[in-house]
This record gives C-alpha cells, structure tokens and sequence, in this order.
C-alpha cells in the first residue's frame, strides 16, 4: 500500500470535473470574475477515466466528483458510467450545489452514482440568495428531494458556517435533517483558496456547533467513519439521525489524512490548502505509459509531508498566522 511521509495511504480520490458554478457563494466565490480554464485543457471523460484506474492501482477505493459545480458539466452520467464501471472502486459519490439536481439525477443514479452531498447553508430564501448569489433555494430543495426518490442513500447536506452570516440557522438545519432524514454535516469556516478573505472573526468553532445542537437534541459521539473521514460525527440520543462537524481549523485532521485531488485540468493536488499541483494531464498528452504515470504519482505521494491545518493551528496559538501570506490554489479550480 502507497504511503506518505507520515505513513498515511491514499484511499480516497477527489475529481473535479470543471472550474464553473453557476453560483458565487460568498465563501468559495466571492469574486464575479474569474481567469477560467480554456476548455481544451480540461481533461476528457477517458483521460480522467484512466487517471482513477490508475489512482485505484496506488490504493484509492473511493472517488468524489467535484467542482466548480459538477452539473454544468455536460453529459456528466457517461464519465460516471465509465468510472463506476472501474474493478476496485467501492464508493462513487458526489458534491453539488443541487440546483440542476432536478433534472439529472435520475440518469446520474442509473449511471452508478451511489450519494450525493448538496450544499445548503440556510433555508431561508432570501439569505440563501445572498449567500450564493445566484441561487435559489426552492429549486435545490426540489433537487434534494428528487435524488430521495431516486433512492440515492445516503444524502447528505453540506453547511459552511460562518459568523454573522448564518450561524443561527443551524437550529432550523438540523430540525430540517431530523424531519426528513437527511444527514447533515457543518463544516467550520476555512482558509480556502485567497479570495474569501478569512479571519477567525468569522470562525464559528465545532464546540460552539455542537452545544448548540445538543442544547436542544443531545448528541452522542460516533467518531470518524473509518478512522479517517474529514467529519466527526455524533448520533442523537433519541435515534432521529445524525449529524457531522468538519473542523479543520480548530481540530485538525492532518495525521489520518487519505484524501488526493485532481483538478478540471489535470493537476495532482495533495492538499486542499496547497499552492501548487503536479501536472499529469501533460503526461497524458505527451503519450506516457500508465507504469511512468504511476512512478510520478507514487514519487509525489511518498515524499507528502502536508499538515496545513495543524501548522495554522499552531501559528492561530502563537498569533503568528496571517492568511494573505499563505498563498493557495482557488477553492473554484481545486473543488472540494
């Protein structure tokens, strides 16, 4: 099994499909305009076909398909077709912000989607517009519900939380999931990328998360799903359900870190706050065989020391960390 410098495998494949939305959300997108990726240096549904294979012969048993937004990727259910098709693949998921959800999750599901993670952050409609931008908050739900009846299980919903924007919408979140029987989970304000302007003022903590969820609905401690899962999740006492918090700001998760991304143009990302990627898509293109591509990822994998998220902690302690001088990767070209 293929292991870093700290002896962590790599299991869990990350695939971003395309650098558009049609949302802005103010956390990932808060800029209107982009430099976008010229559409020949996408990777094709086979380049990134071969890419998982090969990522499944390193170790990886599980893929999400990111964005962007994946949806506005067109003819999304072949490449999940060709992916679900794959020997050795166990788990094919996917995050979206569920707005076009409505019409393409039937095919999606038939193609061998297994889950989906949608994006809502507030269930009110208005503060669901500020939010995104763009969105509307009835058709997602539409959405939600429509991958329900297709069987997708199971489906989770995604809320970013930040200070003064919606922190006492987590109340009516969770009284949502319990209702319906969607899993949700919180996931703490991040660093990501450089265009959200983050500070810890906007930081809304797991603890803070978790008692006030369990002010109302005690909770009890799950743990991370198979020791290595971004949430730590907790079951409520009375047995309606769950929910999960992703805190890598406050409780880092560095040290049982499986995750490995690929970006819409073919770049090898090893850390969702990293500065650079190695480009694979070059490889490709240029004729190289699936052993010389294998030497590359595995050459990169074992020499990874990334600890982001433990290394911000550190310095948030000593009052030494400063964002804006921790350049990385667009959260909109990385996907999530």
């Amino acid at each position: 099994m293929l292991k870093d410098a700290y002896h962590r495998a790599i299991k869990d494949l990350r695939i971003s499909v395309t650098d558009r939305c049609n949302f802005r959300c103010i956390y990932c997108m808060p800029q209107d305009e982009y430099e976008w990726i010229e559409k020949k240096e996408i990777l094709t549904f086979e380049e990134i076909t071969r890419l998982a294979r090969l990522f499944i012969r390193l170790g990886v048993d599980e893929v999400r398909l990111t964005g962007g937004e994946p949806l506005v990727r067109r003819n999304l259910e072949v490449l999940i077709a060709q992916l679900s098709a794959l020997e050795g693949l166990r788990d094919l998921s996917l995050t979206t912000n569920g707005s076009l959800l409505t019409e393409k999750v039937e095919a999606l599901t038939k193609a061998g989607l297994k889950r989906i993670n949608v994006s809502i952050d507030t269930l009110d409609p208005e503060k669901f517009k500020r939010i995104t931008k763009r969105g509307d908050l009835s058709t997602v739900l539409e959405g939600l519900f429509a991958a329900k009846r297709c069987g997708l299980d199971p489906i989770k919903i995604n809320a970013v939380i930040e200070r003064g924007v919606n922190e006492e919408d987590i109340p009516i979140l969770v009284e949502f999931s319990r209702e319906h029987g969607f899993p949700i989970r919180f996931i703490e304000y991040m660093d990501v990328g450089n265009a959200n302007n983050w500070t810890t003022e906007k930081l809304v903590p797991k603890k803070e998360i978790i008692e006030l969820v369990s002010a109302r609905y005690p909770l009890r401690e799950i743990g991370r799903e198979n020791g290595s899962a971004p949430s730590v999740d907790y079951e409520f006492v009375d047995g309606r359900g769950e929910i999960g918090v992703i805190a890598s700001v406050t409780e880092p998760f560095c040290s049982s870190c499986t995750r490995v991304r690929l970006t819409a143009d073919g770049k090898f990302v090893t850390c969702l706050f990293s500065q650079v990627g190695h480009d694979l898509k070059r490889l490709l293109r240029t004729g190289a065989s699936d052993e010389e591509i294998l030497e590359v990822v595995g050459g990169v994998w074992k020499k990874r020391q990334d600890r982001y998220s433990d290394e911000r902690l550190e310095a948030l302690r000593a009052f030494k960390y400063d964002p804006k001088q921790n350049k990385k990767i667009e959260m909109i070209t990385l996907g999530g």
